[in-house]
């Protein structure tokens, strides 16, 4: 069988259905720029295309649900916070007059009549008073309640000062401070009185309300007020 030899002219003649690199590289890139043309024919259609006008969302009926949804939301967990609030502030721990009904030692409100049968003249006893803090009940000579109460908090560091009978003097455990029957102090390291607060009956029950007149221990404006 013969060979057929053929010379360069021939491999780039259309003829001969061969084409030359420099044809081939041609046809690649006008072919390369016909897609890219059709890309860009179909992005250019995609950012043309917008939505119709009645399918746009509608912002008042969008504000409408999520109030609906917040509502929704809101009713249920108002519910579950009551038990808590009731938890915190329990039945008992107020009065008509805005004060703190005074509690014994187990928790209980303290009634000034049942009190002062079991609590004899000079007594003097820890009850829970304003902001749970501890407050001494005075009763007087005459078997009555004092207008005032004493907070047992020490003013040095913070210590709960016993009543001492014997010395018929609050004593300090922690530094030896030391406040006279109506809490004022008579020996340091204490720089300041026992706090006071007013020691009220309403319906029968003792309630504390804040003392923000004068000290009438020192005549000076109250430091705790």
């Amino acid at each position: 069988m013969a060979s057929t030899t053929l010379s360069p002219a021939q491999l780039c003649s259309g003829k001969s259905g061969i084409l030359c690199p420099s044809q081939a590289l041609l046809v690649k890139s006008v072919k390369t720029q016909m897609m890219m043309g059709k890309a860009k024919g179909m992005r250019i259609t995609c950012q043309a295309t917008s939505i119709p006008a009645d399918r746009v969302p509608d912002m008042g009926k969008r504000q409408l649900m999520n109030l609906l949804l917040l509502g929704a939301i809101s009713l249920p967990s108002a519910g579950m916070l009551i038990p808590y609030a009731t938890f915190f502030a329990p039945p008992g721990s107020g009065s008509n007059t805005g004060g703190t009904v005074a509690k014994d030692a187990i928790g209980n409100d303290v009634v000034a009549e049942q009190w002062l049968k079991t609590h004899g003249p000079g007594d003097r006893t820890l009850t829970q008073g304003l902001k749970g803090d501890p407050t001494y009940l005075v009763v007087e000579k005459d078997r009555t309640l004092a207008t005032y109460g004493i907070n047992a908090v020490c003013t040095h560091l913070g210590c709960v000062v016993p009543w001492n009978t014997a010395e018929n003097k609050f004593i300090c455990p922690c530094h030896g401070s030391q406040y006279n029957d109506q809490g004022r102090v008579v020996r340091g390291p204490a720089p300041l009185s026992l706090a006071l607060a007013h020691c009220d009956v309403d319906t029968g029950k003792v309630v504390f309300v804040p003392w923000v007149e004068t000290d009438f221990r020192t005549g000076d404006a109250p430091w705790w007020a």
